[in-house]
């Protein structure tokens, strides 16, 4: 039983940043892996990163990589996505999203969403 609330999207101008922050409901918030993704009008959704339970190793999309960071505080069971140069592209709902243990980056294999976030970068 996890629940998850996204919060930090807004109107941004490409080049500039933005910090999203998933706040998250449970006493074992640190078993569970948690991933970004995002899903723009019209398209499917897609992975961003993820980071496993013991917070090493993230994993990031070609797209957002050197550009993005995740990162996780278990003590206050939140996790965050930092997101710097933003472009045009980035523009879409953010979800956090959580799994039990084992980090993935397919949005099928993930337990519990956010209600999402919306990021928009104007160019």
């Amino acid at each position: 039983q996890v629940q998850l609330v996204e919060s930090g999207g807004g109107l941004v101008q490409a080049g500039g940043s933005l910090r999203l922050s998933c706040a998250a409901s449970g006493r074992t918030f640190s078993r569970y892996s948690m991933g970004w993704f995002r899903q723009a009008p019209g398209k499917e959704r897609e992975f961003v990163t993820a980071i496993a339970w013991s917070g090493g190793n993230p994993v990031y999309a070609d797209s957002v990589k050197e550009r993005f960071t995740i990162s996780r505080d278990n003590a206050k069971n939140t996790v965050y996505l930092q997101m710097n140069s933003l472009k045009p592209e980035d523009t879409a709902v953010y979800y956090c999203a959580a799994v039990f243990l084992r980090l993935s980056t397919d949005y099928r294999q993930y337990d519990y969403w956010g209600q999402g976030t919306q990021v928009t970068v104007s160019s």
